[in-house]
């Protein structure tokens, strides 16, 4: 796969192959991570420093603190990268960063921090979706090629992606009020849990009866989804025990199973409508042991599933080094601007 990408100054023509170096930044929320990876599947170093911690005491994540904190961190991220692979600045093909969607701050220090990048060493500047981004973390170490039905689910979106080719996808099913992943928080909420709820919920549900209750599922479009009933439906669960002890587990198993039931169904439906024979779990929540079971267990009527490895479900950079390396609908426009919603 052999793509065209000019410098900035001189406008040499840089050819992007299987053999090519891509150093990517993402800093879309309260991650700063920079990564290299090679021919878009091979990482040579991937850091991530994580605000987690900070924002603990908040119960989520207060922006100004965590555009703060990527600037203290940006500089000792970048040079931690070029340490970790063993490369200089001169032996990086092109320079990746997320554009969006993401919080502005944030993503401000790391698309910066690209730009001056690819200025100061005359390379390409690819900018990158950060959705887009998620999606290709399944590229890394895997031979996987389009076309597939991709399953995004995050903090902040939860899509149905039809990708055709890497210069062809179409979201044709999402979220019409909450994600998965404020799902997830929320209701780790309405039960005690504290901030990051979604994992923590996932370790309870794993010990409880996803059968003790039965929990709505909305009945939206085809490929689309709702679940703000559902977390009502929790509160008002939560309420009826008055003071007496819950069964914390078997609600937790319960929400996870209704939510995991009604993602996988409305992907098996794609798969079978478009004929598909791949599926690709993508985004922060791919990492919860339920929807990622399910979706694995299509296998066994004859689709082949992939998922990424833990650390790159969440936020990283060598998944938009592998984003800009393989998808056609980056941004190559310097003076391209952050944008905050998708």
């Amino acid at each position: 796969m052999n793509k065209v990408k000019n410098t900035l100054f001189s406008n040499k023509p840089v050819t992007i192959n299987k053999d090519s170096l891509i150093m990517a930044i993402e800093s879309s929320c309260d991650e700063t991570a920079c990564a290299i990876v090679k021919g878009g599947r091979e990482v040579l170093a991937n850091v991530v420093a994580s605000q987690i911690k900070i924002h603990e005491e908040y119960g989520g994540v207060i922006p100004e603190i965590a555009a703060r904190e990527h600037l203290e961190a940006i500089n000792v991220v970048i040079d931690e990268t070029f340490k970790q692979a063993g490369v200089t600045g001169n032996d990086i093909s092109a320079f990746a960063g997320t554009v969006g969607p993401g919080l502005v701050g944030c993503l401000l220090v790391g698309l910066n921090a690209t730009k001056t990048l690819a200025l100061a060493y005359d390379k390409p500047f690819i900018g990158v979706n950060h959705l887009n981004a998620h999606i290709a973390a399944n590229f890394i170490d895997t031979n996987l090629e389009p076309p597939f039905i991709s399953l995004l689910v995050s903090g902040g979106h939860t899509q149905i992606i039809k990708v055709s080719s890497y210069s062809d996808m179409e979201i044709i099913g999402e979220t019409i009020d909450d994600a998965v992943g404020e799902a997830y928080d929320k209701v780790a909420r309405l039960i005690g849990l504290p901030y990051p709820g979604g994992p923590k919920l996932d370790k309870l549900a794993q010990e409880g009866n996803p059968f003790a209750f039965k929990l709505p599922e909305a009945k939206v479009g085809e490929y689309d989804f709702s679940f703000s009933g559902l977390k009502t439906a929790v509160l008002r669960l939560v309420k009826s025990f008055n003071g007496k002890e819950m069964p914390v587990n078997d609600i937790c198993a319960s929400f996870q199973e209704c939510v995991s039931s009604t993602l996988v169904k409305k992907v098996r439906k794609a798969l079978e409508t478009y004929n598909y024979k791949q599926v690709v779990l993508a985004g922060g929540v791919a990492a919860n042991s339920e929807i990622r079971k399910k979706i694995f267990d299509l296998e066994k009527d004859g689709y082949k599933a992939y998922a990424p490895i833990m650390k790159y479900c969440t936020d990283n950079a060598s998944m938009v080094a592998s984003s800009a390396f393989f998808f056609d609908n980056t941004f190559d426009n310097i003076n391209v601007e952050v944008f905050s919603r998708a």
